[in-house]
């Protein structure tokens, strides 16, 4: 969110500088938002305009056509709610004129926050045409999400972040991935459980089997700590020990106890300690930068 709110011009970096589309965004501010659409968590929609009123209003501010409101609702796919009541539209629907606003004035960037949040199936499937068509006609975009698995098929790179820092990088399109271990199944008595891996702790290993530490407990799965490590990488998790695969998204501190002797402080209530060998220690340095 912090990095968000930097490249939209709501804060400065603590250090270094941060261009969009040539400018400097907090000061710059107008520069950037002639060029930059921004779609924020939250619809910013006028709930007392219709959906086409919504549009048009828009494009009074930017000095545009009308005929550009019509175009971008067949673009979006609500032409057939162009006078529908904005309460009476699902959240789907809402989150098709959320886009519909931010690419109505052709802009040259696209800075979109959890695109895909509250959206139906179809809806989704309106989402990811928009953005294809939107990068094929050269646009740059770059999309802020808890949730890449939309993204495997349509985006050049995923990286994954922690407290700001760059922990992994995919590119899909060139390795040729299709998915990402977004769920990851554990046991509880007699049903299986579907766990997202922000949710995992971290994952623990006994007799040749991986167990998921989430905080409802800590469950079985089918996998070895080695597949386990081979599905989560790209989510962000750190072999710390032979033993113990770590979320660096809950890590809080890297305690040093001694010259060979670390631990990791987790964020959880018991404020768990995960071993960190000394080869995993030196890793963990350089992947961090600290």
């Amino acid at each position: 969110v912090q990095i968000f709110n930097i490249l939209i011009g709501n804060s400065q970096p603590t250090m270094g500088t941060v261009k969009v589309a040539g400018h400097d965004p907090y000061r710059e501010k107008l520069q950037v938002e002639d060029k930059v659409g921004v779609l924020f968590e939250d619809d910013a929609v006028y709930r007392s305009l219709s959906p086409l009123a919504n549009l048009e209003f828009s494009c009074r501010l930017y000095g545009l056509p009308k005929t550009r409101a019509s175009h971008i609702l067949s673009v979006i796919g609500l032409a057939d709610q162009a006078n529908t009541k904005i309460s009476d539209l699902g959240s789907g629907l809402m989150r098709r004129l959320a886009i519909g606003r931010t690419i109505l004035f052709n802009p040259e960037v696209l800075l979109l926050f959890e695109p895909f949040d509250r959206c139906d199936t179809t809806t989704i499937s309106v989402m990811r045409k928009i953005i294809d068509q939107q990068a094929d006609d050269g646009k740059a975009l770059l999309i802020f999400t808890t949730d890449p698995s939309q993204l495997l098929s349509i985006a050049d790179t995923v990286y994954t972040l922690n407290q700001g820092r760059i922990v992994a990088a995919q590119h899909p399109k060139d390795e040729g991935q299709t998915s990402i271990a977004l769920k990851v199944p554990a046991r509880m008595d007699d049903k299986v459980v579907l766990y997202n891996p922000a949710d995992i702790l971290y994952a623990d290993a006994s007799e040749g089997r991986a167990f998921l530490v989430t905080s409802e407990g800590r469950l079985p799965t089918q996998f070895t700590l080695t597949e386990l490590a081979d599905r989560l990488a790209p989510s962000g998790f750190f072999r710390a020990h032979r033993s113990y695969l770590v979320n660096l998204q809950h890590v809080r501190e890297v305690i040093p106890y001694t010259r060979n002797s670390h631990s990791l402080r987790l964020d959880d209530d018991a404020h768990t300690e995960i071993p960190l060998s000394k080869a995993a220690a030196g890793e963990l340095k350089e992947i961090l930068g600290y």
